[in-house]
């Protein structure tokens, strides 16, 4: 099992990580950061809405089943949010490149990271 810390850097490994975080979705407050280049503590909260939106979405429409991952894409950068399977109310934020990422690469790093890590 792998720490915030180990399982973040981990991600920062992939060619165009940009950064990524840990981040408690009850409160949107980050528990781990790794890179830079934007504001984490603001996407941290603002992804947090994105997600309560999906799961207010998914439950009016009366669907049983659980996200897996969600991806933002943008001119020049992929976001990766993926909720925690083994831990509820917690999600992994990514940041990638575009034009240095390869976003299939990314999405199974991801899945990699949230398996092998331990809060």
């Amino acid at each position: 099992m792998a720490t915030i810390k180990r399982s973040l850097d981990e991600l920062m490994t992939l060619d165009g990580a940009l950064c990524a975080a840990l981040v408690d979705a009850s409160s949107g407050m980050l528990l781990g950061s790794a890179g830079g280049g934007m504001n984490l503590d603001l996407a941290a909260a603002g992804d947090t809405e994105v997600i309560r939106a999906k799961l207010n979405t998914m439950r009016m429409m009366a669907m049983d089943d659980v996200i897996e991952d969600m991806l933002i894409t943008l001119g020049r950068q992929y976001h990766i949010i993926r909720p925690l399977a083994r831990r509820d109310g917690v999600f992994l934020y990514c940041v990638f490149d575009k034009a240095r990422s390869n976003l299939a690469l990314a999405r199974r790093k991801a899945g990699d990271v949230e398996k092998q890590l331990e809060i």
